[in-house]
């Protein structure tokens, strides 16, 4: 892989792009080149370069000085380009099948040169077209489990895993969460974005003083607690899956945080895809859930027992004491996710692309229900298949 500075910024566009894949020789001379933007997010440029005389691709992202689904009005750094590249970098030295390979960064640039994944889906799409992905879950537990122990102080020389949450800093991107995640969607405020149907049951997140407290303290923790090397965003559309293969993507959120927090937020999309579809159908997404924890407890207690070098970790039941406390933020963190993705500035296509309305209407107030159990009750959840049981009894209200 290949890192530069180059001395002068500006956007690319498809014709810019296909010179720098020239330039850089990513491809053979008699190479007949096409190029797409296909950047469909709020943030990036994004460019599909493919040969076609063979048809192998690479992916350009380039990063905006400002949020591209706003405009130069919100503005943004650059640096999470480089964020994004190490993170991507940090992750393939303990899962390397599981993100794409890098080919070539440029920091001046904010670019990023990595590998085609368009064989693949991404799995939002495909588990709102009805797949069950059956590796999905096996993959993303493994994923949490090595990319998480292997960047803490249960793995790391202390002074190591210091300059590594100095490295990942990303108060730019980490403040739109703590906005837009933890801080808006709990108040009555202009960025929220929901159908007048839903006001009553809004209006009731809003003036529940318990709700607001727990999501409060575990807001306080996404701000404090620099436990791992966190994803920062991992939902379904930051993962491109088939039938066999999974590859995790878009970790410019990345910054150093709580051990439960991306396993909160891909729990809660799983929970919200299972609203998108009619009950007989939903089992295969509270499966998923459950093989998620089961492969990462397992893959994360194999990690412990073999690797870490913090001497407390032979003490009989910390390694306990540490599930159960990440477990239980992943459930208070997955709680928060369904209420933001619900009635926050940025939803999910497998609750807006419900029709009827009226459905959509339900499965919504079924979400803010779940999501509001879940951050309230996050101490008495004590294991993935209980959330079967929430779903349930929501969904019949």
């Amino acid at each position: 892989m290949t890192v530069s500075k180059s001395s002068i910024y500006e956007p690319l566009t498809e014709n810019t792009a296909v010179a720098l894949t020239v330039r850089l020789q990513l491809f053979e001379d008699s190479s007949v080149l096409t190029c797409k933007e296909i950047g469909d997010g709020n943030l990036n440029l994004v460019f599909h370069i493919k040969d076609q005389l063979t048809n192998n691709g690479i992916i350009i992202k380039q990063a905006l000085p400002y949020a591209k689904v706003i405009g130069e009005s919100w503005p943004l750094t650059l640096d999470r380009a480089r964020i994004e590249s190490s993170a991507l970098l940090k992750q393939a030295e303990v899962v390397p099948t599981l993100v794409p390979k890098i080919f070539y960064t440029d920091e001046s640039l904010a670019i990023t040169v990595m590998e085609d994944l368009s064989h693949l889906q991404i799995s939002r799409a495909a588990l709102l077209d009805g797949k069950d992905l059956p590796l999905l879950s096996e993959h993303i537990g493994e994923f949490l489990a090595k990319t998480l122990f292997y960047t803490s102080d249960y793995a790391l020389d202390p002074r190591k895993k210091k300059q590594l949450v100095k490295q990942f800093s990303n108060p730019d991107l980490c403040k739109i969460t703590e906005d837009f995640v933890f801080t808006d969607p709990f108040f009555d405020v202009e960025s929220n974005n929901f159908e007048e149907e839903l006001r009553t049951d809004v209006e009731r997140i809003w003036n529940d003083t318990h709700l607001k407290l727990e999501v409060a303290k575990l807001k306080q923790k996404f701000l404090t607690s620099a436990e791992a090397l966190v994803h920062g965003d991992l939902h379904t559309g930051s993962i491109f899956a088939s039938e066999s293969k999974t590859k995790v993507i878009d970790p410019e959120f990345a910054y150093y945080g709580p051990l439960g927090f991306d396993i909160g937020h891909f729990f809660a999309n799983l929970l919200l895809n299972s609203l998108s579809r009619a009950e007989e159908n939903r089992e295969v997404l509270f499966k998923h859930i459950e093989t998620t924890w089961a492969v990462f407890t397992r893959e994360f207690t194999k990690a412990w027992e073999n690797d870490s070098l913090e001497v407390f970790t032979k003490v009989e039941g910390y390694l306990e004491d540490v599930l159960s406390q990440v477990f239980e933020d992943a459930i208070g963190y997955a709680g928060v996710e369904m209420i933001r993705r619900t009635i926050g500035l940025a939803h999910v296509a497998d609750l807006d692309t419900i029709e009827p309305l009226e459905r959509r209407i339900e499965a919504k107030q079924t979400a803010l229900a779940i999501g509001s159990e879940l951050v309230k009750k996050k101490k008495e959840i004590t294991d993935p298949n209980q959330l079967r049981s929430y779903a349930a009894a929501f969904a019949h209200q």
